[in-house]
């Protein structure tokens, strides 16, 4: 089977530190209180949870995926036929809220589009790595005999 598996990368601190509460979970649950051993360990694995997507280029099905332990969840749907990916360069805000505080971090991105019916797209891939950005958009020029359209830069230029 030919699937095309893309998921968005942990920091090693983050990944610790979901285990570390999900192992701590998993001790309350057992030990002293299973509502707080639950919430635990639901925090836990929201922190470890990695999202991307799945192409099935032998099915032309793609799906939207959440991993947790390698195990990708997702309803797979049919593929529209995809005229050209898009690297597109664009900001993210996070809004953080504390008791007494609220801040908004903005950080730049580039997602991955894949283009269809002229002007609508799905979002494969998104990361903070140009490089990378490229080698995903490669992989699937050359998987689905699709253009890449770089709007990276402030002019956007066919590769």
């Amino acid at each position: 089977m030919s699937v095309i598996t893309y998921l968005k990368e942990i920091p090693v601190m983050k990944k610790v530190f979901g285990i570390a509460i999900i192992i701590a979970g998993l001790y309350i649950f057992l030990t002293t209180n299973i509502l707080f051993g639950l919430l635990f360990i639901v925090l836990g694995i929201n922190l470890i949870l990695r999202e991307g997507s799945q192409i099935n280029l032998e099915n032309k099905t793609y799906r939207n995926i959440k991993s947790i332990f390698g195990i990708p969840i997702g309803k797979w749907k049919p593929c529209p036929e995809f005229e050209y990916i898009s690297v597109f360069r664009t900001k993210e805000n996070q809004t953080v809220n504390v008791v007494t505080a609220t801040t908004t971090f903005t950080t730049e991105v580039i997602l991955l589009n894949l283009f269809y019916n002229r002007n609508k797209h799905l979002t494969f891939y998104k990361t903070d790595n140009r490089v990378d950005a490229f080698k995903v958009a490669e992989h699937f020029k050359l998987a689905l005999d699709i253009d890449i359209l770089d709007a990276t830069e402030s002019e956007t230029k066919w590769l």
